[in-house]
C-alpha cells in the first residue's frame, strides 16, 4: 500500500471508525468488505459506474446486507463467550426495534441471519405490529410490544398471540393492564386454553443513561412504571388469577450510550428489581436491558456523543457479570437476557453516495488580474496592501488582527460615502488575501488557535452536494449526529481542498460544518479539486439507523435510489435496484394528484392560446414537457445536464 493511501485512510479515520469494513484498493477507490477479517470486497466506485449505466445517478443508497449480518454474529458472539466465561446459566436474544429501520428488506435480512440465535423482533406501534406479525421468526424469539397501547393495539397481540407468535405486552400505563387482563378473560370463556400474550413491565429507573438521549432514563422519563406502579399491576394480576402471565421486565435508558460505566449502574438497579420480583413468585424470566448500544461513529473509542468507551465484548462482559452477580446475592435463576441494540446491528450496512454538483464561490474572490497599489489609493487599501506583502510566520497573529481592524474602518469609511465601491472592492481582496496567508502560517504551527479554526472555516471550500440533508441524515440537522463522510475515489491522492458541503434544500441549514476527527471535531473536510467535466463522488457512511426513517419531505426531495449490494469473490453483485422518488410520488406525500395538476395546467396554457399569446403548436409542446417530468427524479442530474 502507498504512502499517500496510508496517509487518506488516517486522515479520514477508516480504521477507527469502519469496524473492520471498509477500506481503500489500490486504484484509491473506497471498498467494503463482506465481515470484518473477510479478504472479498466491494469497490464502490465501481459500483456506481455500473448502476450508471443503468441510467440510476446519484444519489444512491447502497445497502450492504452482509455487514448486518456481520453486527448480528458479533453481538452473538460476544454475548456467547461472555456467558461461557462467566458461566451464566441463562440465555441471550435480541429483538430488533423496528423503529430503527422499518424497511422490509431490512427487517427481512436480519430475520434471515437472527433466527439462527432465536432473535425476535420489538414493535412500537400498531402499523410495526401488524408488520411484524406476518414476518417469520424461530418459534422460541420474542416479539416485544413497547409503547403507548390502545385496546385496538393490544387486541392485536392478542392474535398475534393465537397466532403461535411469543407476543410480550410491555405496561406502559396501567389503563394498558386493565385492557388486556378483559382480553384474557374473554377469551378464556371462547376459547378455553387459547394462547395469551406474555405481559412484561417497564421500570422507571433512577438510573441515567450518557450522550444525547440520557433524558430516556431517570425518574423524569418519559416511559416506565414506577416501583408503587409495578406493585399496583402485580397486585392486579394476583387478583384476576393471571401472574403466570407476568414473564419479563424491561428498562430502556437512551440511545447512543456513550459511557459504560452508566449502563453498569443501570444494569444494577434493574436486576436488582428483577430478582425482587421474582421473589414475589411471580414466574419472571426474561430481562429485557433495552437499546442503545452505542455506534462509534468518530472512531474516538471515548465518552463523546458521537462514540463509545466500550466494544460488544466489554459490553457483554459487564451486563452478564452484573446481572450474574446480583442474582446470585439473591439467590433467584439467571434470567434469559434480552437487548434491543438496532443502531448497533444496522447503522454500517447502509451508505448513501452523492456527487459534487458544483462549487459555491466562497468569500475570497477569483482575481485574475494581481492587485497593485496605485498612487490615488486610499489609506486604508495601502495600509492592507502592506500587510499582505510583509505577512509572515512571525507576525501573522499580529497582521491577521490589524487586517481585521482595517476591513472594519474600511466598511465605515464605504458607508459613510468617503471611499468608492472600486476601493471597497480592492480592500476586501487583499483582506483575504492576507487571511489566506495567515492560514497557512497559523497550520503550520503545533497547536492551531479556535480564531484560526474559525477563520479555515471561512476560507474553505464550499461544494454543493446532490443531496438532502433532511432526507438522508436527519440527525445530523436535528442533533449535530456527526457522520463519516469520504470521497470514494481518487483516494491515492492526497486531497488539497479544506471544505464545507451545502446540500441542494433551499434552506441555510442544509449544511455540513462539523466532520469526523479522532481528537475533535473538524470545522472542514480534506476533499480534491473538482475537474472540470469529471464527477467527484462523495460517500456519506453508518446512516443504516434511524437516518431512512426519519427523513423527511423537505422541498419534496424524496427517497433516493436504492440498490442492494452482494459482495463475493469476485467483487460486487448488484441484486437489486429499487427506483426513488419521482416528482409524482413526492407530490403525492403532500395530497397532489397528478392528473388534476396535468389538468390545470392544460387549462392554464389553452387560455394563452385561446388569448393569442401562444401558438397552438408551442402550447403543446409545453404541455407534453410539463406532463414528462411527473416521472422525473427529484435529485438534480448529473453536471447539471
Amino acid at each position: 500500500m502507498s504512502a499517500v493511501i496510508e496517509q487518506t485512510i488516517e486522515t479520514y479515520g477508516i480504521d477507527n471508525w469502519g469496524a473492520g469494513y471498509f477500506g481503500v484498493n489500490r486504484k484509491g477507490n473506497l471498498i467494503v468488505r463482506a465481515s470484518e477479517n473477510d479478504n472479498h470486497s466491494a469497490d464502490v466506485k465501481e459500483i456506481i459506474e455500473d448502476l450508471k449505466k443503468r441510467g440510476i445517478n446519484p444519489p444512491i443508497l447502497l445497502r450492504f446486507p452482509q455487514l448486518l449480518v456481520g453486527q448480528i454474529r458479533k453481538l452473538q458472539s460476544a454475548f456467547r463467550k461472555s456467558i461461557k466465561e462467566f458461566e451464566y446459566s441463562g440465555s441471550h436474544m435480541c429483538v430488533f426495534p423496528m423503529k430503527v429501520n422499518q424497511n422490509r428488506a431490512v427487517i427481512e435480512e436480519y430475520l434471515r441471519e437472527g433466527t439462527r440465535y432465536n432473535f425476535g423482533l420489538e414493535a412500537g406501534s400498531k402499523a410495526e405490529l401488524y408488520a411484524g406479525l406476518a414476518m417469520d421468526q424461530s418459534e422460541d424469539s420474542l416479539l416485544v410490544l413497547n409503547g403507548f397501547k390502545d385496546k385496538e393495539f393490544i387486541e392485536l397481540a392478542f392474535t398475534g398471540a393465537q397466532a403461535g407468535k411469543n407476543v410480550v405486552i410491555v405496561i406502559e400505563k396501567l389503563s394498558e393492564l386493565d385492557h388486556t387482563l378483559k382480553l384474557a378473560e374473554e377469551l378464556a370463556n371462547e376459547r378455553p386454553g387459547a394462547k395469551l400474550p406474555m405481559v412484561g413491565v417497564r421500570v422507571k429507573l433512577y438510573s441515567k443513561g450518557s450522550g444525547k438521549w440520557e433524558k430516556s432514563g431517570g425518574e423524569a422519563a418519559k416511559f416506565g412504571l414506577t416501583t408503587t406502579e409495578i406493585l399496583e399491576v402485580i397486585r392486579r394480576l394476583q387478583e384476576a388469577g393471571k401472574t403466570e402471565m407476568l414473564t419479563l421486565l424491561h428498562f430502556h435508558i437512551g440511545s447512543q450510550l456513550t459511557d459504560i460505566k452508566r449502563i453498569k449502574n443501570a444494569m444494577k438497579e434493574a436486576a436488582r428489581t428483577y430478582a425482587k420480583i421474582h421473589k414475589m413468585n411471580i414466574p419472571i424470566q426474561y430481562l429485557d436491558v433495552g437499546g442503545g448500544m452505542a455506534v462509534d461513529y468518530d472512531g474516538s473509542k471515548t465518552a463523546f456523543e458521537s462514540s463509545a468507551n466500550y466494544n460488544a465484548r466489554e459490553f457483554a462482559n459487564d451486563v452478564v457479570y452484573v446481572i450474574k452477580t446480583v442474582c446470585d446475592d439473591e439467590n433467584v435463576p439467571h434470567p434469559t437476557i434480552i437487548q434491543e441494540s438496532g443502531r448497533y446491528l444496522s447503522a454500517y450496512h447502509a451508505i448513501l453516495v452523492t456527487n459534487v454538483q458544483d462549487e459555491i464561490e466562497t468569500v475570497v474572490e477569483d482575481i485574475t488580474t494581481p492587485i497593485t497599489l496605485e498612487v490615488n489609493d486610499t489609506q486604508v487599501v495601502k495600509e492592507l496592501y502592506d500587510l499582505r506583502e510583509t505577512i509572515n510566520v512571525k507576525n501573522h497573529r499580529e497582521y491577521y488582527h490589524d487586517a481585521l481592524e482595517h476591513r472594519e474602518e474600511l466598511f465605515q469609511m464605504f458607508n459613510l460615502g468617503l471611499i468608492s465601491l472600486e476601493d471597497k472592492g480592492k480592500g476586501e481582496v487583499l483582506f483575504w488575501d492576507v487571511c489566506e496567508k495567515a492560514d497557512e502560517y497559523a497550520q503550520q504551527k503545533k497547536y492551531v488557535s479556535e480564531e484560526f479554526d474559525e477563520l479555515r472555516r471561512l476560507l474553505s471550500t464550499k461544494y454543493l452536494a446532490n443531496f438532502s440533508v433532511f432526507r438522508s441524515m436527519p440527525d445530523n440537522w436535528a442533533l449535530e449526529q456527526l457522520f463519516p463522510i469520504i470521497p470514494i475515489h481518487r483516494l491515492n491522492k492526497k486531497p488539497t481542498e479544506y471544505a464545507t458541503l451545502c446540500d441542494i434544500t433551499c434552506d441555510s441549514d442544509g449544511i455540513f460544518e462539523k466532520f469526523v476527527d479522532l481528537h475533535d471535531v473538524k470545522p472542514v473536510l480534506e476533499l480534491h479539486k473538482l475537474i472540470k467535466d469529471e464527477p467527484y463522488y462523495l460517500a456519506m457512511l453508518l446512516v443504516g439507523a434511524y437516518q431512512e426513517v426519519m427523513g423527511n419531505n423537505h422541498n419534496l426531495f424524496g427517497v433516493p435510489h436504492e440498490a442492494h449490494i452482494h459482495i463475493g469473490e469476485d467483487g460486487h453483485i448488484i441484486k437489486k435496484v429499487i427506483h426513488g422518488a419521482t416528482l409524482g410520488d413526492s407530490l403525492a406525500t403532500v395530497r397532489f394528484d397528478a392528473t388534476q395538476l396535468h389538468d390545470q395546467f392544460r387549462r392554464i396554457v389553452q387560455q394563452r392560446i385561446k388569448d393569442g399569446e401562444l401558438t397552438s403548436k408551442d402550447g403543446h409542446q409545453l404541455i407534453e414537457f410539463y406532463e414528462s417530468q411527473i416521472d422525473s427524479y427529484t435529485y438534480l442530474s448529473p453536471n447539471g445536464s
